[in-house]
């Protein structure tokens, strides 16, 4: 069965999600540092600063999705083949 089919789509989509908010903000962070501005660019903590505990939680939740990035499914392997081979099969654009 195709990925993009199964019923945890949606967690792959929200893993894609944090995996590239946490990589804009990490390069906004990293651009801050080279223009050597006092103040850094990092939007996470801009917009949950006064919540400490749950800005861990959301920079936790992006370190989790970058692991499952690197060891789930290989989404574009298992559906170029599966889903080539049935064209029938409606896929969802991820």
């Amino acid at each position: 069965m195709c990925c993009k089919n199964s019923s945890m789509g949606w967690l792959h989509m929200l893993v894609k999600i944090l995996v590239v908010v946490g990589g804009i903000n990490w390069g906004l962070v990293g651009v801050s540092m080279l223009m050597g501005s006092a103040t850094q660019w990092n939007v996470v903590n801009m917009l949950l600063g006064g919540m400490p505990v749950l800005e861990g939680v959301v920079y936790l939740l992006v370190g989790v999705s970058a692991i499952m990035m690197l060891c789930g499914c290989k989404c574009s392997k298992t559906c170029a083949s599966e889903c080539s081979a049935n064209p029938s099969t409606p896929t969802q654009s991820m």
